[in-house]
């Protein structure tokens, strides 16, 4: 049998189990309209002003430079665990020299970030003010 028909096989029932259980929960549930359940609820507060907010891109930023370099750790740790073990069987160079790349790769990516103010909360006015000359 091909691979292909049993990814798209894997694909489709991946998509119909959700769809089909939707589907009956929508079917088998009681609705009781009421104006109670359709007012918005902030826990217990009257809710003021309007839903769209417009949130600071630095959360997302923030957020993005944790997830890569929280990853790195999930590259780094097995490495350490047969570093010594390497080096016995391939040397010091082979067994170093990767892990020294990729790490230079991350210090680099790190201080673009840093330089670009992608790890500060606020900007200051003089650095707009450079951004903006440069």
């Amino acid at each position: 049998m091909n691979t292909w028909i049993a990814v798209g096989a894997l694909a489709l029932v991946g998509v119909l189990i959700p769809l089909g259980m939707m589907a009956v929960s929508a079917l088998l549930r009681p609705t009781v309209p009421e104006q109670g359940k359709r007012s918005i609820y902030e826990s217990g507060e009257i809710p003021t002003g309007t839903t769209r907010i417009r949130f600071n891109i630095q959360y997302y930023m923030v957020a993005l430079l944790f997830l890569v370099f929280d990853i790195e750790t999930v590259f780094i740790f097995p490495w350490t665990v047969i570093y010594s073990d390497a080096v016995a069987q391939v040397g010091l160079l082979h067994a170093l020299g990767p892990m020294l790349v990729f790490i230079a790769v991350l210090v680099a990516a790190l201080i673009w970030a840093w330089r670009n103010g992608a790890v500060q909360w606020i900007k200051s006015p003089e650095s707009s003010k450079r951004s903006r000359l440069q």
